[in-house]
């Protein structure tokens, strides 16, 4: 589907294949040596540095809009993250990976960093599409978790959005006004480069 989405270099189609993409790197990473020791977290991963640059930019771009060119293959999708699924689960705690950044992390952390990219573009596939959400609460929960830290995560409720609309504002994918501003500022939102 070509139907332009909120993340303008890409169309719904092209926005699916960049969430195949984010989830096929996980099988290669562990097949790889695990680095010695985990440098940073999820937070970190989403740092505003050269990953953000026009030229990462344009290569994620690519990436995602070679991948929406194939024919499309739910089947080839479901098999992708089943099997990513499983090789995680199989870990044993404190396995790290490096990232296609170089960045060390713990596949916990990195599988997170998934769970940010599905929730959010899903959010914007949704959106572009005309489409309630299709957000699973766990992945809400994660997400939102990130954001505010784990002891501050109950605090997205306090404005008495949807986690979905929560997401949404502290993401800026839906503008907040001045009222909704002074509203979540309390809370703290850890603020991260998604491009």
């Amino acid at each position: 589907m070509d139907l332009p989405t909120r993340c303008t270099a890409w169309t719904v189609r092209d926005l699916l294949g960049h969430a195949c993409v984010v989830i096929n790197w996980l099988p290669a990473m562990l097949d790889a040596p695990s680095p010695p020791e985990a440098e940073i977290s999820a937070v970190e991963y989403y740092r505003p540095d050269d990953r953000f640059s026009p030229q990462t930019s344009g290569k994620r771009i690519a990436l995602a809009q070679d991948r929406a060119a194939r024919p499309a293959d739910s089947g080839a999708f479901a098999a992708t993250w089943r099997r990513a699924y499983r090789l995680c689960r199989d870990q044993p705690a404190g396995r790290t990976v490096s990232t296609r950044h170089g960045d060390a992390m713990l596949v916990s952390e990195f599988v997170l960093t998934r769970v940010v990219e599905v929730t959010v573009h899903g959010l914007d596939l949704a959106d572009a599409l005309g489409r309630e959400a299709w957000l699973t609460p766990a992945a809400g929960d994660a997400v939102a978790e990130l954001l505010l830290g784990a002891q501050h995560a109950p605090a997205a409720d306090k404005p008495g959005w949807s986690r979905s609309r929560f997401l949404r504002k502290a993401t800026g994918r839906e503008l907040l006004n001045e009222a909704e501003a002074a509203q979540v500022e309390p809370l703290g939102i850890r603020c991260l480069a998604l491009g």
